[in-house]
Formats: structure tokens, C-alpha cells, sequence
């Protein structure tokens, strides 16, 4: 059996590790909601709580991490509001007892009301600026948001979890073939640029004080993507699109052309999710987390909703 990927993180150890980077803790440790990584409110003696980040081992090289770190601090230094890891002695990615963690000054406040379009034109504008400092450069070791990682590599990981009942195998594997072909051709027929993006923007992303709006949280899922990317999931909705785009174009050009993508990406996402769920199921926080996933029904009908959205495609 696969050894839980997260056995030997005990409160101790995360105490530990953040004494190890020279703060002085007062033994408070609240636990955050975060299912892919570990992460920990911390108290600090005598000063404002840290956030303790313990990375998911294998899942990210440490130039992966590193590369999100760099363009965390490039956010920062362009006046963004971009929550950055702190630098214990010059790194940012530290590592103790066997797990690498980071540590980040504590931030609070409210998700997004994102039904108000002044709030999303407010994100739209600073969703440029993001999108101006990610076209600078680019990253080497974090991949893209494409055909390959989100369809291809998801289902190989369903296709090994052993979640997925035998007799849908077949149907399966069709299905993921031929949405990576479509969305191969779509992407080439829109040919957005790829710039450097947050991946994974929602509104539980989003953190919105009254004194300065919103900033930005977790670019644990930050890759090479199409700038749509960093705006479909923020917009329940044509209106809110509209929103966000109108706050979008007074920093940044934006080609419609990307919004052809819309529909490919939230197909993408919901394969990758199903994946990322499949491959985490020795991680006992899964099973308890997703209990819908390890029955067959939820799988017949994700094999069905495959089918319907490749029509959707064609």
C-alpha cells in the first residue's frame, strides 16, 4: 500500500519547522482548508500569526516551486496585491523532516462579491497588470495548460487509479482521445499567446478587504496558459465576463478570439479534476473529502458528461 503522502507531518514537526526558520512559535496551529498541499495558520510570539505551506511531495520539482516564488515576488515588486513567500536567509523554499514548505505573512479577508460588476472590472484591471508582468518571461519547469497535461496525462492517471469500473475503460479512453485531438485544433485555430498565469482563479483565490479590495492567493497551479485562462472562472456569466473584460482592456489588450476557449478550458478542468481526485485517493483526505468519486455511479456519469461535451466540441 502507498504510504499516505502526509503520515509523518505531526503538529510537532510544523512547529518544529517554523522554529527552524528562526521564528519563536507560541504553540497555536490552526489547521487551513487545502487539499493538495498542507497548510497551517501558526502563532508567533508576541507577533502576527504565520502561514505555514507544506508542498505535496513529487508533485512539483523544486524549480517548479521556485519559478512560482520568482514570479510571486515580480507580482509584488510591480505594486500588485500578490500574497509572496517570505526569505528565511535568502531562500523562499525551505525544507525540514522531510517535507519542503514555504512560510507567508498572514492575510486576512472575505471572498469576492463577485455579482457586483464594479468589483470585477476591479479584478479585470488588476488581472492585466498580472498578465503584463507574466508576459515578461516565461516558465521552464511548470508546463501549460494544454490538451497534453489537462486530458491526455489526467486520463492516463484515471486509467491507473483503479477507480474507474473495467467496463468503462473503453469508452473512456475514446472519449479523452478525441476531446484531446478537438482541443488540440482549437487551440491551434485560436493561437493564443502564452504567457505566465495564475491557473487556477477563483473567487476562493480572491481575498477582498473593504480597505484594499482584492488580492491574489496560492499560485500553487500557476503555469504557461492563454490569458482567458485567469478570467472564465472568476465570470458566472456573460455579464460578469463583460465586467471583467472592461476592467481587462484599460491595461491590456485582450483578443476575443480567446473567449472560443472558454468551453475547451472548463472541459480541461473537469477532466484534470476527476484526475487529480484519482491519483490523490491514497491520501486519506481524498476518499473522506470526495466519497462521490469512489462509486461507479459518479464515474458512469462522468463518462457520460465526456460524451455530451464532445458533441459540444465538434
Amino acid at each position: 500500500m502507498t504510504p499516505a503522502p502526509y503520515d509523518a507531518l505531526t503538529p510537532d514537526l510544523v512547529l518544529d519547522a517554523v522554529e527552524a526558520a528562526g521564528y519563536a512559535t507560541d504553540g497555536r496551529l490552526l489547521a487551513l482548508p487545502s487539499y493538495e498541499n498542507r497548510v497551517y495558520q501558526v502563532g508567533v510570539d508576541g507577533g502576527v500569526p504565520l502561514v505555514a505551506k507544506f508542498y505535496r511531495p513529487a508533485r512539483w520539482s523544486d524549480a517548479a516551486i521556485l519559478e512560482e516564488h520568482a514570479f510571486a515576488f515580480e507580482l509584488v515588486a510591480a505594486e500588485l496585491p500578490v500574497v509572496a513567500p517570505l526569505c528565511v536567509d535568502g531562500a523562499s523554499l525551505l525544507a525540514h523532516g522531510g517535507y519542503r514548505y514555504s512560510l507567508y505573512p498572514r492575510r486576512g479577508g472575505r471572498a469576492p462579491e463577485l455579482e457586483s460588476s464594479e468589483n470585477l472590472a476591479w479584478m479585470g484591471r488588476l488581472l492585466a497588470r498580472i498578465h503584463g508582468v507574466g508576459a515578461r518571461s516565461r516558465f521552464h519547469a511548470r508546463g501549460s495548460i494544454d490538451a497534453d497535461a489537462f486530458v491526455r496525462d489526467a486520463a492516463r492517471a484515471v486509467l491507473a487509479s483503479g477507480l474507474l469500473p473495467d467496463r468503462l475503460h473503453a469508452t473512456y479512453r475514446e472519449r479523452a482521445d478525441a476531446i484531446a485531438a478537438r482541443i488540440d485544433a482549437l487551440f491551434a485555430a485560436v493561437a493564443p499567446p502564452r504567457l505566465r498565469v495564475h491557473g487556477d482563479c477563483h473567487g476562493g483565490n480572491v481575498l477582498w478587504t473593504e480597505a484594499s479590495g482584492p488580492h491574489f492567493v496560492d499560485l500553487d497551479d500557476a503555469r504557461m496558459g492563454p490569458a482567458v485562462q485567469d478570467l472564465w472562472m472568476l465570470a458566472a456569466g456573460e455579464r460578469a465576463l463583460d465586467a471583467l473584460l472592461e476592467g481587462y482592456a484599460e491595461f491590456r489588450d485582450f483578443d476575443a478570439g480567446e473567449l472560443a476557449l472558454v468551453e475547451p478550458l472548463r472541459l480541461m478542468r473537469q477532466l484534470h479534476w476527476a484526475a487529480w481526485v484519482a491519483a490523490r485517493w491514497h491520501d486519506p483526505a481524498f476518499p473522506r473529502g470526495f466519497p462521490q468519486v469512489g462509486e461507479a455511479r459518479w464515474w458512469e456519469q462522468h463518462v457520460s458528461d465526456l460524451g455530451e461535451a464532445l458533441e459540444g466540441l465538434s
